[in-house]
């Protein structure tokens, strides 16, 4: 029998941060977990851009940290009041809550099932692709059953089956955000290889100031005192961590080494998070920003048939 009690701004404002919070959750917890697959399972024909310092993966880290247990509450705030309130069960906007839920989650699992039989079809059952296919009918299966049993009021009559469903969540949650910082690492280890890429960006700044004064003047400088511009306003720019002058030598007459001290190693592997932050460049012979951590000089040739000097203005 439908209740008479009419829904107060309270219920409506608890459900509605209930189900944005559990929204935003499942959606930042798929999208970690995509993020890892993606990470340890990289496609060779896939054209997304790998993160140098994984910010999807932290951003999905942060907003599961801050929107799991504000749905844990809530919801356990809700059927609290439930429980004091049975016919508080027959509101509308808790029914309209739970039923687009349900519907949402079982759209979901339609939708997966079509994209795994097109994938089947068009040859690009991969692993990863397989994967996230299991991770989005896992947690589209899991949303699915539980609000139907909510529906049915079965977590209102067993409420300690509902806890035990929260703490499960919560570890499970807990685990996966572990993980990622064994991939990003520690917000203090973050930070260090904000400062290795910096170096690497001050590096090829003045790699291509060295090349335009080369078309300009045939040779190389000897300082980079001799690169500054004051009409431009350029300057070499100095280690941001140290605040030191960048190391460079003139080599030869096309030739010149620059050194920086880093803080971590990169090698040349796809799976390495902040190698797509070292692009390679035109301009000079074996250009690669690879680097160990400590001190490390990378030896630049300029290629005279890819940059030609400028041509000389005769007056």
């Amino acid at each position: 029998m439908p209740t008479s009690l009419k829904v107060t701004p309270k219920d409506f404002f608890l459900w509605a941060g209930a189900m944005v919070a559990l929204y935003g959750s499942i959606i930042s917890f798929i999208t970690l977990l995509f993020e890892y697959i993606n990470y340890m399972f990289p496609d060779p024909l896939g054209h997304y851009y790998l993160d140098p310092f994984s910010g999807s993966m932290r951003f999905a880290m942060a907003s599961l940290i801050v929107l799991v247990p504000v749905t844990l509450i809530l919801l356990r705030f809700i059927r609290k009041d439930i429980s004091r309130t049975p016919e508080k069960n027959d509101l509308w906007v808790r029914r309209w809550a739970l039923v687009l839920t349900v519907f949402i989650a079982g759209s979901a699992i339609v939708g997966d099932l079509i994209a795994l039989i097109n994938s089947f079809l068009g040859g690009d059952l991969t692993t990863q692709f397989l994967l996230k296919v299991v991770v989005l009918l896992f947690v589209a299966s899991a949303t699915f059953l539980h609000f139907l049993a909510d529906l049915r009021g079965h977590w209102v009559k067993n409420p300690e089956r509902a806890q035990m469903i929260g703490w499960i969540a919560g570890t499970l949650v807990f685990i996966t955000i572990m993980a990622g910082f064994f991939i990003i690492g520690t917000p203090s280890e973050v930070r260090l290889m904000r400062y290795d890429n910096q170096k690497v960006a001050d590096l090829q700044n003045i790699q291509s100031q060295i090349v335009n004064y080369w078309q300009q003047k045939e040779q190389v400088p000897t300082s980079l005192l001799e690169v500054e511009d004051p009409l431009s306003g350029w300057k070499a720019p100095k280690d941001p961590q140290s605040t030191e002058e960048y190391k460079y030598e003139k080599i030869g007459d096309k030739s010149f080494k620059l050194c920086a001290i880093f803080n971590t190693e990169v090698k040349k592997d796809f799976k390495v998070p902040n190698m797509a932050a070292y692009p390679l460049e035109f301009g000079v012979e074996e250009d690669y920003w690879i680097h160990k951590s400590g001190e490390e000089c990378f030896n630049r040739t300029i290629d005279p048939d890819r940059y030609q000097p400028y041509p000389k203005i005769i007056r």
